[in-house]
């Protein structure tokens, strides 16, 4: 049951990056992430009752981890919005090497063969990606993304790596219903100091209406709780769920393809094939 939780995350997370895409051509940036939180924190209040009890010193990590996904969600839709959707996908890979780089440093944890064979073939999927056939030309075009938004898409998989450590620490203490309640709670309450601080323009009746931003809170409850509860079984493994967790990846290559009319989506299933495949001797 655990697996095909896991694996139900994977999807929804590749389909959110298709629906924050949608979201985006409606909306500003700022205006789909404030109302994208503050619905799916609506969606969560029925279960605040199980959300009491948390000890005051662990609001601070919390508020924390809050902080770190408001950093990481402003870089991750500014590259959704500027560039392939298939690409992101691609780079988003990017986030397993960051997290085993952060147990390594952080936890003590040591990296056998089969996790530097697995580091060394998710770096090699990533130079292969940047270094496509005809690149020069396609850049010669004009059709290049930005750098900046290659190095926020990759911001954000590091700081998203940070706050799956924080999961980890914070998961130790507090039951899966108190971290996602509050630390929605506090990542609603940043982005609306964010609008208020910088005197963003915000258009909330549109925001309001736009469906894409509804199913994009319906989506992350619905994933999150997937995995809280895939986390919460016993025979559950870490290294299977972070394998798992990047179906999304083929998600969005697919999606680039057939819905968006990408191109190069050949080209990045092939550098996902070989970023999985070290993921895979990772786990093992």
């Amino acid at each position: 049951m655990w697996v095909w939780l896991v694996l139900l995350y994977g999807v929804l997370k590749g389909v959110r990056e298709i629906v924050k895409k949608k979201a985006l051509e409606k909306n500003s940036t700022i205006e789909v992430l404030f109302m994208y939180t503050f619905l799916s924190f609506v969606m969560v209040l029925p279960s605040a009752g199980a959300a009491t009890g948390v000890e005051i010193h662990f609001f601070f990590y919390i508020a924390l981890k809050s902080f770190v996904i408001f950093l990481a969600w402003i870089c991750s839709f500014q590259a959704i919005k500027r560039m392939p959707i298939s690409l992101y996908g691609v780079l988003d890979l990017s986030r397993v090497l960051f997290a085993m780089v952060l147990g390594v440093a952080v936890l003590q944890e040591t990296l056998g063969p089969f996790q530097v064979i697995g580091l060394i073939l998710v770096s090699a999927g990533l130079f292969f990606l940047k270094h496509c056939p005809g690149r020069q030309q396609k850049e010669a075009a004009g059709e290049a993304v930005e750098v900046k938004y290659v190095v926020m898409a990759f911001a954000a998989c590091l700081l998203n790596a940070v706050s799956g450590l924080l999961d980890k620490i914070l998961m130790q203490d507090i039951t899966s219903s108190q971290l996602q309640f509050w630390y929605l709670f506090f990542l609603t309450l940043f982005y609306l100091l964010f609008i208020l601080l910088s005197r963003s323009p915000v258009n909330w009746r549109r925001a309001f209406g736009n469906k894409w931003v509804w199913l994009l809170s319906l989506l992350i409850v619905i994933a999150d709780r997937a995995l809280f509860v895939a986390n919460g079984m016993e025979a559950s493994r870490i290294t299977v769920m972070t394998l798992l967790k990047q179906a999304g990846c083929v998600v969005t290559i697919l999606a680039g393809r057939f819905l968006f009319r990408e191109k190069e989506t050949s080209h990045r299933l092939l550098c996902a094939a070989v970023i999985i495949a070290g993921i895979v001797m990772g786990a093992m």
